[in-house]
């Protein structure tokens, strides 16, 4: 669907399409979805687009926010909630689940509900389960309104690391050692499930980096030096996902590479590399977004080593069937291969995150980067494609 083909009245003006941005979330990304959120309504152009911030609360609530993108930002080391920008602490807005109704009502306790008109794409800022992970997404399907990013499968895969290591491992991708342990296998027998990140420690060496399976922005993630900080590190993991990875060391660069659907299919950026910061363990979340770690952009790489990551980060978001972008991460290892960790489904889209300074270093600004993302949605159809 493009912006031409939008339904018309013969009597009205023609309307520009309507962006409903849908951040916050019941993950523990909670903060992040907000600061991405306010940069991506700073940057869409008012004058080609109308703009409904709609935020999820931790507890699941979506309230109609105030469209004040100032007030969702990192303050005093502390990100910001969707409650400091809701405009009621009641009530709730309720998208369509009939796919030939687009309107999106809001509703209070007491009151009358209101429509406040229809919704041509929404642009889904969620990091995380509950929103990233292919749950929103099927229920956008359902509505069959067009949305920014992945289908239900990759949203999926994009967000269980241990698939989508089985995912790319099945296209001929590179990843490292790795092992698993669910749930089910900690609730029967806890000891076994220990020996086995045990016996692989003892295969693979330490450190290891425990982490949950299911979550983003390094939240919960612990490197792990040696057999005593191990208890803590599952607990630390398990406190976001019952399901935990535990991932071996490699030793090598960090490299980053962005991927943006074109009309003509996608393409890579340039990459970037995050050097080890100096204050931190490893890229953790402070480092990240608080201490704001910064990364090198465009990473100093041959050109044949260029070429090959951007062929890459594509193979991979070609592999998990991947639509809209990803961030690609791969190591670069001291044997001269690239090594793929994850790809992002739903990057950062903070002003310091690495995918919108990937693409402003490729020559598209973030206001164009935000357009680009929404023209790709609104030419997608919801439904098998």
């Amino acid at each position: 669907m493009s912006t031409e083909n939008l339904p018309q009245s013969p009597e009205q003006p023609p309307r520009k399409p309507r962006v409903a941005v849908v951040f916050g979330g019941r993950s523990s990304e909670h903060g992040i979805s907000v600061v991405t959120a306010g940069a991506v309504l700073r940057a869409i152009d008012r004058t080609k687009y109308d703009v409904l911030p709609i935020g999820i609360t931790r507890e699941g609530r979506w309230a109609l926010t105030a469209d004040e993108p100032e007030r969702m930002a990192i303050t005093d080391r502390r990100t910001p909630e969707v409650e400091d920008v809701a405009e009621s602490g009641e009530g709730g807005v309720v998208l369509p689940l009939d796919p030939g109704n687009r309107e999106v009502v809001v509703s209070e306790p007491g009151s009358v509900p209101k429509a406040l008109g229809e919704v041509d794409v929404v642009f889904p800022v969620l990091h995380g389960p509950y929103g990233e992970d292919g749950t929103l997404q099927g229920l956008l399907e359902l509505s069959g309104v067009p949305y920014v990013g992945s289908g239900v499968l990759a949203s999926a895969v994009g967000q269980d690391k241990e698939y989508m290591k089985r995912v790319f491992t099945s296209f001929g991708l590179k990843v490292g050692p790795y092992v698993v342990i669910r749930p089910r296998e900690w609730e029967q027998d806890e000891s076994a499930a220990r020996k086995k990140i045990v016996d692989f420690a003892g295969e693979h060496g330490w450190p290891l980096f425990v982490k949950p399976a299911r979550a983003g922005s390094s939240i919960g993630i612990t490197k792990v030096d040696d057999i005593a900080g191990l208890g803590d590190a599952i607990a630390e993991a398990q406190r976001h996902d019952p399901k935990i990875l535990v991932e071996a060391a490699l030793r090598g660069r960090e490299i980053e590479c962005g991927v943006l659907e074109f009309a003509d299919g996608p393409r890579a950026s340039v990459p970037s590399e995050i050097p080890p910061p100096d204050t931190h363990a490893y890229y953790d979340f402070e480092a990240k977004y608080i201490d704001s770690t910064p990364g090198i952009v465009p990473a100093p790489l041959t050109p044949e080593e260029t070429a090959e990551v951007q062929r890459l980060a594509v193979d991979a978001f070609e592999a998990a069937s991947c639509e809209g972008l990803v961030r690609a991460d791969f190591f670069l290892t001291e044997e001269g291969e690239f090594v793929i960790n994850e790809i992002n489904t739903m990057p950062g889209m903070t002003p310091i995150s690495m995918y919108p300074q990937m693409w402003a270093a490729s020559g598209i600004s973030y206001p164009e980067l935000v357009d680009k993302l929404i023209q790709a949605a609104l030419r997608r159809s919801t439904g098998l494609r």
